[in-house]
């Protein structure tokens, strides 16, 4: 029999039972309803695939796990996509939005034919052995006049920034050069200056070019306007050139490196269409674009990863423009200036709300500072809502869709970036060091997946590219910056300069990243000579100048 003091102690009454029940539950609720991470983390334990020999100073190569070490590299987005114009789909005739102009892949491929045979007929160019200089901001006549150009073989010159107009019209005289109208007083007077008055050139003007300067045009040199040329196209029988080979150059994207050179990236069908499936592969394919998509771009169409972008959304027949801020050329001195309506423009260009945005970090501050400053305005529910939602992704796990979304986060949006803020489902980082302290503040304030990433000027598509679901916070070297993930999926990468006996004791390589793959150019420079880099196997890698340690998870992670 048990003692009458522990008969005392069991004996319960109804609250201690409702109470009992009640804890019961909530523990139950608690594990049923609690945060489930959105991809597996043994996925995310094993990002890269690691070559098993190394060379002495060097790391091992890396690859992205989903190609393997033995894998082969995806070189278009689809089999039968082997050079520029097969980009646009020929069996896709929804029209979709590109700038302000709504346009279908026929009508597209119409425009580019004209345009095409009035430049052959009006410039006077040769199939083959001409070229182009494009001094355009990111519109769709950029576009014509990319497509056009590839399809006669005209290698096109494109410039990264508008301070290597000078250097690059003195060291590649080009036989036309396609500009807007605001600029012809500017080229002109580059021209004069040079002392190349006495020379035959060919302007394409978009727009209407004034009374000035039309009349301080020279006798030499011939202005056209992009709507008679196209016009002339349109009159006219096409003309068709031989189709080029995937392995032809078909442009040369001009770029300052840090030590102030100016290179060229020597871009050939193949590189593009490669870069077009990486770009590709950045969503998953729970997330993959799709044709009621809208992509905005900070990515200046004359760089090579801006131009993957593009063709990306001209391949998934999205709705595309690009931000305020990637405007290159301007007829006076201007800079752009980063602000939030610019992150999400749908109203500037008139396209359907953007639903996923390629920024560079300045763009992604800007606009998560501004959303969070409007959410602490609830300051009664701000701290709960930023509790639960930091919780949430420590737990691998973000949504849109949570109450605290609906009381705190979608108001704060809305009130920054219009009602269109809805629609945003995914953010892509690059061309630039992005902090890893934005990183939390960014998944909170959007609440969709976020993939930082790793480009370079050589390369059409990204270098590095982290998970679309990972949420991971794997901590900080150096200034603090975040992962950039394992090699895309058509590239490997490797680390020179590292310190042998630090590896060997297990620690985590580091040095200078270099790259190859389908994806990375010929580098060519001013003089026009191919620049290699050598390497101790003879295997063309390229180095992109940038320190780099890869986590023990083959992440790699940027130091400056």
């Amino acid at each position: 029999m048990a003692p009458p003091f522990l008969n005392e102690l069991l004996v319960t009454d109804d609250t201690t039972l409702l109470l009992g029940l009640i804890a019961a539950t909530v523990l139950l609720l608690n594990n049923l309803y609690k945060a489930q991470p959105l991809v597996h983390p043994i996925l995310l334990g094993r990002q890269s695939d690691v070559a098993r020999v190394r060379n002495p100073g060097e790391s091992a190569v890396y690859r992205n796990y989903s190609t393997g070490l033995m894998g082969r590299f995806p070189l278009r987005p689809a089999k039968d996509v082997h050079i520029l114009a097969d980009l646009l789909k020929a069996d896709s005739d929804a029209p979709r939005t590109l700038w302000s102009s709504k346009i279908s892949n026929p009508q597209l491929q119409d425009r580019v034919a004209a345009f095409g045979t009035g430049l052959l007929r009006l410039a006077g160019l040769e199939v083959g052995e001409s070229n182009a200089l494009l001094l355009l901001n990111d519109c769709i006549e950029f576009i014509i006049s990319d497509l056009a150009l590839a399809s006669h073989s005209i290698p096109s010159f494109t410039l990264a920034s508008a301070t290597l107009l000078s250097s690059v019209l003195d060291s590649h005289p080009p036989s036309v050069i396609i500009t807007h109208a605001s600029m012809l007083t500017q080229i002109l007077e580059l021209i004069y200056d040079a002392g190349e008055a006495s020379r035959n050139h060919v302007i394409v003007v978009v727009g209407e070019p004034s009374t000035q300067a039309m009349a301080s045009v020279a006798s030499k040199v011939k202005v056209l306007k992009w709507a008679d040329v196209e016009r002339e196209g349109v009159r006219v029988e096409k003309i068709i050139s031989p189709l080029p080979k995937p392995s032809d150059v078909f442009t040369v994207s001009f770029f300052a490196s840090d030590s102030g050179h100016i290179q060229g990236a020597q871009l050939t069908h193949e590189n593009l269409t490669a870069g077009v499936a990486a770009v590709r592969a950045l969503l998953p394919l729970s997330h993959s674009f799709s044709q009621v998509d809208t992509i905005v771009s900070a990515h200046s169409l004359g760089t090579a990863y801006g131009r993957a972008i593009a063709y990306t959304a001209l391949f998934e027949g999205t709705s595309f423009a690009t931000l305020e801020s990637s405007k290159l050329f301007h007829a006076d001195d201007y800079t752009p200036q980063i602000n939030v309506a610019d992150v999400l423009s749908s109203k500037v260009y008139s396209i359907p709300s953007p639903t996923i945005a390629f920024v560079k970090p300045g763009h992604l501050e800007t606009l998560v500072h501004a959303i969070l400053k409007e959410a602490r305005k609830s300051f009664l529910l701000y701290p709960f809502a930023w509790r639960h939602k930091t919780a949430g992704i420590a737990e691998g796990f973000v949504t849109k869709e949570s109450l605290w979304d609906r009381l705190v986060f979608d108001t704060a949006r809305s009130r920054v970036a219009g009602d269109g803020s809805a629609a945003l489902r995914a953010v892509v980082v690059s061309q630039g060091p992005l902090s890893s302290e934005i990183l939390t503040p960014a998944r909170v304030a959007l609440s969709v997946p976020l993939i930082n990433c790793f480009s370079h000027p050589l390369v059409a598509g990204p270098i590095l590219a982290s998970h679309a679901l990972d949420l991971q916070d794997l901590g900080s070297e150096g200034p603090g910056l975040a992962h950039s993930g394992p090699p895309s999926i058509n590239c490997e990468v490797k680390l020179v300069g590292v310190e042998d006996e630090a590896i060997e004791k297990g620690g985590n390589p580091s040095g200078v990243l270099m790259v190859r793959g389908p994806a990375v150019a010929k580098l060519t420079s001013m003089e026009g000579s191919y620049v290699n880099i050598p390497s101790s196997d003879g295997e063309r890698w390229v180095g992109t100048g940038v320190r780099a340690t890869v986590q023990t998870n083959g992440a790699f992670q940027l130091l400056g």
